[in-house]
C-alpha cells in the first residue's frame, strides 16, 4: 500500500537517482564497492541524473532512517546488499519499516528457492531461507537467476521508487540486465543518454591544465571535468544526447581544442595507458626495448609485460639493485660508482648503454634513484631519480627528477616508471614528425 506524506509532496524534488550500498564489510574496507561503480555507469548510459552514493552497515534502524531521508530528496533509489538469508540481511524489512508497511510471503518464491537448492545439492533451512520470500504487498519481484535472493521494485510513496538487488556482483548484474534496464527506460528515462570520452595527460599537472581551459570547464553540454591519478591527469568530457553518435558530435570540437592546446601531453583516449601506447608505437616502428633497473626493482618491466603483445618489442631487463650487480652484469666500472655514486647521471647512462648492448635492443632505459624512506642526503635527497634513455646510433637522453619528501617509496617508484615511459613516448613522437 502506498503512503502519502504531506511534507514529502510539499518538498521540491531534484528528480535524481541515488545509490545505497548496504554491508558492514564495505565500511570496514574488507571488500571494494564495485557495485556502485558499475551501476553508476549503467545509469549514465540510460541518461539518468545520479546525484549521490551512500554506504551503510547492517543495522536495521540506520537503514530505515537513511531510506526515509533519501525519499525526501530523490525519486529513485537503487539498493544493493542485505537480501540474503543470514541474520545481517536486513534490507527488505528495514525498507518496509521506513514506510510502516508490512511484509507478505510470496509462496511461489519459496518453491523456486527449494528447487534451486535441490539442484545444487545445498541444505534447505526453512527458518533462514524463507525470509527471502517476504516483500511489501504491492512490490514487483525482480527474479534472481543466479541466486536465491530476489529483489524488488517498490513505490512506497508517490513519486519515489526503490529497486533492490543482492550484493553479489554477478547476481546483481544479471538481475539488472534482465529486469531493471527495461523498467528504468520505460519509467524514468527521457530517451537521452550520457556519453563520456576521456583524454589522458602525462607530463603536466591538473592545476596547469585547469588554468588553461577555464572556458571549457564552464560548459554545460558537454561538461569537462579534470581528475588526477598518480603521474597522470584525465579530462572527462561528457555529453547528454539522444544517442552515442550525437554525443560524439557534441564532444568533438572540445576534444579537438584540447588536442591542439596539449598535443604533446595527451597520450591516450579512454582506455590505453602509457605502456600500451609505447608498445604499439614500437611495434609499428619494428624496434625493441630493454631496461636496466635499480630503484624501481622490476616495476618498470612489470608495467610493460602486463600488456598483451609486449613480447614483440620487449627484450628483457637487468635488475641491478646492488652495486655488485651493476658491476658484474652491466660492467659499470667500480671507480665510476665511487666517483659519482650509484645514483648519478653518469652511472645511469652507462647502465643504459650496456643494457642496450647486452640485450641487443634498439632502445634501452636505465633508472637509478633513492626511493626512501632512508638513504638520502643533502646533495642527494630522497626522491632523486636519474633516468637515461639510449636509442639507435647511441643517441642519449638523460633526465633528472626530484619527486620530493612528501612522496612515499611506492609513489616515487611509480612516478619514476611513468617518467621513463612518457619520456620515451615523447622521443618517439618527435622522431615521427
Amino acid at each position: 500500500m502506498k503512503v502519502n506524506l504531506n511534507h514529502q509532496l510539499n518538498d521540491p524534488r531534484s528528480k535524481g537517482v541515488e545509490i545505497l550500498s548496504i554491508g558492514t564489510e564495505l565500511l570496514l574496507g574488507n571488500i571494494v564497492n564495485t557495485n556502485a561503480q558499475w551501476i553508476s555507469e549503467e545509469l549514465s548510459s540510460l541518461g539518468l541524473n545520479h546525484f549521490r552514493q551512500s554506504t551503510i552497515g547492517d543495522n536495521a534502524k540506520r537503514i530505515s532512517q537513511i531510506v526515509k531521508e533519501i525519499s525526501l530528496r530523490s525519486n529513485l533509489l537503487i539498493i544493493t546488499g542485505g537480501l540474503g538469508p543470514t541474520q545481517d540481511d536486513l534490507t527488505t524489512e528495514s525498507i518496509a519499516n521506513s514506510f510502516n508497511a508490512s511484509l507478505v510471503e510470496r509462496e511461489y518464491l519459496w518453491d523456486q528457492i527449494k528447487e534451486k537448492l535441490s539442484l545444487s545439492g545445498s541444505e534447505i533451512n526453512n527458518s533462514s531461507l524463507k525470509k527471502q520470500c517476504f516483500f511489501p504487498e504491492d512490490a514487483q519481484i525482480i527474479d534472481n537467476p543466479r541466486g536465491t535472493a530476489p529483489g524488488m521494485i517498490w513505490e512506497p510513496i508517490e513519486g519515489f521508487t526503490i529497486l533492490t538487488f543482492p550484493g553479489v556482483p554477478s547476481e546483481m548484474k544479471e538481475m539488472w540486465k534482465e529486469t531493471a534496464v527495461n523498467y528504468l527506460k520505460n519509467n524514468f528515462s527521457d530517451g537521452y543518454i550520457f556519453f563520456s570520452s576521456t583524454l589522458k595527460f602525462s607530463g603536466i599537472g591538473e592545476t596547469a591544465i585547469s588554468e588553461k581551459i577555464e572556458n571549457l570547464l564552464k560548459l554545460k553540454n558537454p561538461t569537462v571535468a579534470p581528475y588526477a591519478n598518480l603521474g597522470e591527469v584525465k579530462l572527462r568530457i561528457t555529453a547528454r544526447a539522444k544517442n552515442e553518435l550525437e554525443a560524439k558530435k557534441i564532444i568533438k570540437p572540445v576534444k579537438e581544442e584540447l588536442k591542439k592546446g596539449f598535443s604533446k601531453f595527451i597520450f591516450s583516449e579512454n582506455y590505453d595507458d602509457l605502456s600500451s601506447i609505447l608498445i604499439k608505437e614500437l611495434i609499428k616502428r619494428k624496434e625493441s626495448l630493454a631496461f636496466a633497473e635499480s630503484c624501481t626493482g622490476g616495476l618498470l618491466s612489470s608495467s610493460i609485460t602486463a600488456i598483451a603483445g609486449s613480447s614483440q618489442v620487449f627484450k628483457g631487463s637487468i635488475i641491478s639493485y646492488s652495486n655488485e650487480i651493476k658491476q658484474s652484469l652491466l660492467n659499470i666500472p667500480e671507480n665510476l660508482i665511487k666517483r659519482y655514486g650509484a645514483v648519478s647521471e653518469e652511472v645511469a647512462q652507462n647502465m643504459a648503454i650496456n643494457a642496450k648492448e647486452k640485450l641487443n635492443s634498439d632502445w634501452a632505459i636505465a633508472i637509478s634513484g633513492i626511493a626512501g624512506p632512508s638513504g638520502g642526503s643533502k646533495n642527494k635527497p630522497i626522491g632523486l631519480v636519474h633516468i637515461s634513455i639510449v636509442g639507435p646510433n647511441n643517441q642519449i637522453t638523460n633526465i633528472k627528477k626530484i619527486f620530493g619528501k612528501t612522496r612515499n617509496r611506492i609513489e616515487i617508484q611509480r612516478l619514476s616508471v611513468n617518467v621513463c615511459l612518457n619520456s620515451l613516448r615523447l622521443i618517439l613522437l618527435s622522431k615521427s614528425k
